[in-house]
This record gives structure tokens, C-alpha cells and sequence, in this order.
């Protein structure tokens, strides 16, 4: 793609409603006056000699929430942060050595609620220098790139099901390589790409 951000700023300009991990599941009905905590994460997106890569995680296996799963360096807002965006800079520094300096907030995506009971604001960035990803080890077993030319494109999207709580939940899948992306993450990167293609 000749501008990947000129997508990317597409996007971000178009007014989109919230998603949410049960988006798929229109059965499910979630309790009104829920508590959600706030949390941001960071789609860090560099332009390289191979083109526009996003930078991921695979979270360790150690971890109470989404052990081993694929995501977007970020975390929950600690009192110390002054917003969600400050979380998700804090976030990405932390667990893949990310400075928050070496990136230009290009806008946020509309909030994600999740099954852990988090409202997640994803912050959108550019990277203005290579760097070396340092992996958390506590949080990161690994940090990989993939191609926002295939992020963003729908049919590499798939809905897939399995046993939640004793019923089927569908959710999102945008497989890459050796790198099963799915829930929230691919949930957020849908939303991205589907306003991304719209003219």
C-alpha cells in the first residue's frame, strides 16, 4: 500500500461505535450498571524496508489474564497515569522498550470492553525510529511484527466458536503465520480495518 497511514488516518476520522468481546454473541445480555476498569493499549505501527508492521506480544503463560494469548503492548490505568493514553505509552516502554518519545499519537479507536471487565482504549501510534523490542519477561514471552497490509484486510478475518462459561462464544480471528490473533485483539484490529476500507 502506497500510504499505509493515509488508511490508518481514515479510520481514525470516521465516528465508530464501541466493540466489545461479546459483539458476536447477541444472546449474551450483560448487567447494567457493570464496572469496567480502564485500560489502553498501544497499535505501534512502523514503517520498515518490508512495509507497515504492527507490533504485537505473545503474553506469558504465567500470566491470571489471557495467558499466552497475542496482544497489543498496554495495560490498565494505574493512578500514577494521566489518561488511558499515558497508560498505553507507560504500557509499551514497559513490556517491549517502546520510549514514549520515539512515537507520534496519530488518535485512539473506540473502546473495547472485554470478558475481564476492562474498557480498553486502543492508542494509535507511528513509530518514528527503528528500535530494538526488549520483551518483559514477567508479562512478554515474545514480541513479533506482522503486516498491517494484512490486518487490514478483511477476508483475512475468520469467526470462530468455543465453550465459554457452559455456552458457545464466537469471536474474531485474523491468523498470521505461526500467530493465532484472536478476542479482543482481533476484535479491534476488525473494527480498524473495516474503517480503514470504507471510502
Amino acid at each position: 500500500m502506497a500510504d499505509p497511514f493515509a488508511h490508518v488516518t481514515r479510520a481514525l476520522a470516521k465516528a465508530r461505535l464501541d466493540t466489545s468481546d461479546y459483539d458476536l454473541n447477541p444472546d449474551i445480555v450483560l448487567p447494567a450498571g457493570r464496572t469496567l476498569r480502564p485500560a489502553g493499549v498501544l497499535v505501534a505501527i512502523a514503517e520498515t524496508s518490508l512495509g507497515a508492521q504492527v507490533y504485537l506480544t505473545k503474553r506469558s503463560s504465567a500470566l491470571k489474564h489471557h495467558p499466552g494469548q497475542i496482544a497489543f503492548p498496554g495495560g490498565k490505568q494505574d493512578e500514577g497515569d494521566a489518561d488511558v493514553t499515558a497508560a498505553a505509552l507507560r504500557e509499551a516502554w514497559e513490556e517491549i522498550g517502546l520510549a514514549p518519545e520515539n512515537v507520534d499519537v496519530l488518535g485512539s479507536l473506540p473502546s473495547h470492553e472485554t470478558v475481564t471487565s476492562f474498557t480498553v482504549t486502543p492508542v494509535v501510534a507511528r513509530v518514528r525510529e527503528p528500535f530494538s523490542p526488549i520483551a518483559e519477561p514477567g508479562e512478554v514471552e515474545e514480541v513479533f511484527t506482522a503486516p498491517l497490509a494484512h490486518l487490514l484486510e478483511p477476508s483475512n478475518f475468520k469467526v470462530e466458536a468455543r465453550r465459554w462459561r457452559g455456552r458457545q462464544r464466537r469471536y474474531y480471528t485474523v491468523p498470521f503465520g505461526p500467530y493465532y490473533i484472536w478476542g479482543a485483539t482481533a476484535r479491534i484490529l476488525r473494527s480498524l480495518a473495516d474503517a480503514a476500507g470504507k471510502p
